[in-house]
């Protein structure tokens, strides 16, 4: 890496939980040079603006994110425990990130649906990635026989992306990660009825 890509590699680590905490509205400049240390003018001398410190914030976050579940399923065999993963470790994969305000997927679909269309793309991105995924391993279970072939593996994936972040959302606003359990058994329950 030249001294500009780690410069600004060091300028995303660092503002990456100020964005996701405070949102993209809420994060000032004096935030990004409080957390990096920077000037003003070193922040906006790597990047043209806040709008493309947030843009890659957001793909920062979604990658450490994508790395934890990812992890998990790298040591599953099957489409259904590929599937319980979230079931099993989206508990802990939450209280981590938590430490960094919570999902990035919830978090900037939130405050960019009507007011940053860039953000909202790139969440809409994640989603419809993640929901590729969740379908893929879906398809994979009906083609093993693992689950019963007449499952609809989009309305499932959807389902599924809708309960986990949901049950973030709520756990969040409460206060408490015991209700991301709660939602999980019932993910759990789900996923062991498509046979």
């Amino acid at each position: 890496m030249s001294k500009a890509e780690r410069t600004k590699a060091f300028i995303i680590e660092k503002t990456a939980p100020i964005f996701n905490k405070k949102g993209f509205t809420g994060t000032s400049l004096n935030d990004m040079t409080e957390a990096t240390g920077l000037t003003k003018g070193s922040i906006y001398g790597n990047f043209a603006n806040k709008d493309e410190v947030a843009l890659a914030v957001f793909d920062y976050n979604l990658d450490k994110l994508n790395a934890c579940v990812a992890a998990q399923f790298s040591k599953q065999k099957t489409a259904k425990d590929k599937l319980l993963v979230y079931v099993n470790n989206y508990e802990q994969i939450f209280n981590s990130s938590c430490d960094d305000g919570g999902c990035p997927i919830l978090n900037t679909a939130i405050e960019a649906d009507d007011t940053h269309p860039q953000l909202r793309s790139q969440v809409a991105k994640a989603v419809l990635s993640w929901k590729g995924k969740l379908m893929q391993i879906l398809e994979q279970g009906k083609a093993d026989g693992e689950f019963n072939a007449n499952i609809n593996t989009e309305q499932i994936a959807l389902t599924m992306i809708s309960m986990i972040e949901g049950s973030v959302m709520i756990s969040k606003l409460l206060g408490s990660s015991a209700y991301i359990g709660t939602v999980m058994q019932s993910l759990k329950k789900m996923i062991n009825d498509l046979k």
